[in-house]
């Protein structure tokens, strides 16, 4: 698919040296950075890159392949870095990223209790998205269930936002303008998937159980 040139968006022509110069390691790199607390505009990077494939200067199947490599590799780096590192290494270096001992606290406790959603939904929420990783390894959840649930966030934020760019056209700044809307929307969908998921694996559960006599 092949859109006209006629009118890029500012904030892709600002990326455009960027993309132009460093092509799909601009893609997986900075996802990668972004994904551990490194202060890049890794989902812009994405957003601008579908957009260039949309344009026909990239290959929106490798855009969006490796997006999602630099965001699940990212992540696991950052959960690499909250589970060995600890309190200590974060504390140091988290206020840099503005994760005040406070704040991660807060999000630590949040990620106990709310554990595989978080890690889902994380990947949508600006700030917390750079911290997702960092926080669910302090928070000593397992490295399998976030690497699955992990693994889902990014397929699906790389999704959304190559889609976005890609057929946005000359619509992506009405797109980006309704960014809010479009998080909640895919938000909402994840709490959904995820509620039918635990009824079923209840129900399966229930079912399994055997009677006592």
């Amino acid at each position: 698919m092949h859109h006209t040139a006629q009118h890029i968006p500012s904030f892709i022509q600002a990326l455009a040296p960027v993309i132009d110069r460093y092509g799909y390691l601009a893609v997986i790199g900075l996802i990668f950075l972004e994904d551990f607390g490194v202060p890049v505009p890794g989902e812009t990077v994405l957003i601008a890159s579908a957009f260039y494939a949309g344009i026909g200067r990239l290959d929106i199947f490798l855009v969006a392949i490796l997006g999602f490599i630099g965001a699940v590799i990212g992540d696991n780096v950052g959960f690499a870095i909250g589970k060995y590192g600890g309190h200590p290494l974060v504390e140091k270096f988290g206020k840099y990223i503005f994760l005040t001992p406070s704040r991660i606290q807060k999000v630590e406790d949040y990620f106990r209790k709310h554990g595989a959603k978080i890690v889902v939904i994380a990947r949508f929420v600006d700030g917390l998205r750079q911290a997702n990783g960092i926080i669910a390894g302090l928070s000593e959840m397992s490295w399998l269930k976030f690497v699955s649930f992990n693994a889902l966030g990014a397929a699906l934020w790389v999704g959304t936002w190559s889609a976005i760019g890609y057929f946005g056209g000359d619509h992506i700044q009405t797109f980006l303008h309704y960014q809010l809307y479009f998080t909640a929307a895919v938000v909402v969908a994840v709490l959904v998937y995820l509620a039918v998921r635990l009824m079923r694996k209840r129900r399966t559960a229930g079912t399994a159980k055997p009677s006592s006599h």
